[in-house]
């Protein structure tokens, strides 16, 4: 188990510093910036790369609605569910620290740019509001837990999953960045918003319901599609 959790720990604080770094410190750079699609990109990568590396020992969740889904659907034991989040947070909260300190060391970083916090309103980046959030997260949440349990189904050859994860994991970027920063994972979304503190932390409520909730709709939606696995 603490292998497990080591595990859960390092592809959470990958997923964080790659997707959020690459937000941060790149989206945007002058004349070179990556966009939209870059941070998607990373996102994706930073998941396949994490499932294929320690995938193997701890089932490569990284993300507490991933969890939380995956025991829904009878494939993490219930008594797992809570270590496995602790350290997911704990990876997002370490992965944001070490952004932090990496971008405060330039004389113009400001908190109040965002810090590729997740929000909606006027925190949004497209202004969409909080319905428009919590439905997308929910849809794109459920939808990711029905492509993990798909593609780890013992009816699917072995070794692509994390090319399916990761793509799928790009694909929600694209669609939701312009909506929420896109969440999908409120360890992900926590690590950030307890840098950047106020509306992100007052925010911050969705981007634990809405991914549950999602995570838990697709474990089930999964068990009524083929609960042989």
């Amino acid at each position: 188990m603490q292998k497990k959790l080591i595990a859960e720990f390092l592809g959470t604080f990958w997923l964080v510093f790659g997707g959020c770094g690459s937000a941060i410190f790149a989206a945007a750079f002058p004349s070179l910036g990556i966009g939209f699609l870059g941070v998607a990109f990373a996102f994706g990568l930073t998941v396949l790369t994490m499932a294929y590396a320690v995938g193997g020992v701890s089932g490569g969740h990284f993300n507490p609605a991933v969890s939380v889904g995956l025991t829904v659907a009878g494939r993490l034991p219930a008594s797992q569910l809570v270590p496995y989040i602790v350290a997911q947070v704990i990876g997002a909260i370490v992965a944001a620290a070490v952004l932090y300190l990496i971008a405060s060391g330039k004389a113009d970083f400001q908190l109040s740019a965002g810090f590729a916090a997740n929000g909606y309103g006027e925190h949004s980046p497209g202004g969409y509001p909080l319905v428009s959030a919590l439905v997308a997260e929910i849809v794109l949440t459920l939808f990711f837990l029905i492509v993990i349990l798909g593609s780890t189904s013992s009816r699917v050859p072995a070794g692509f999953a994390p090319i399916a994860i990761g793509l799928s994991l790009t694909l929600i970027h694209l669609i939701s960045i312009p909506i929420t920063n896109t969440s999908v994972n409120p360890a992900r979304s926590t690590g950030q918003a307890l840098f950047v503190g106020g509306w992100a932390l007052q925010q911050l409520w969705l981007f634990w319901v809405a991914p549950i909730v999602g995570g838990a709709l697709g474990g089930l939606i999964w068990k009524l599609v083929d609960d042989r696995d």
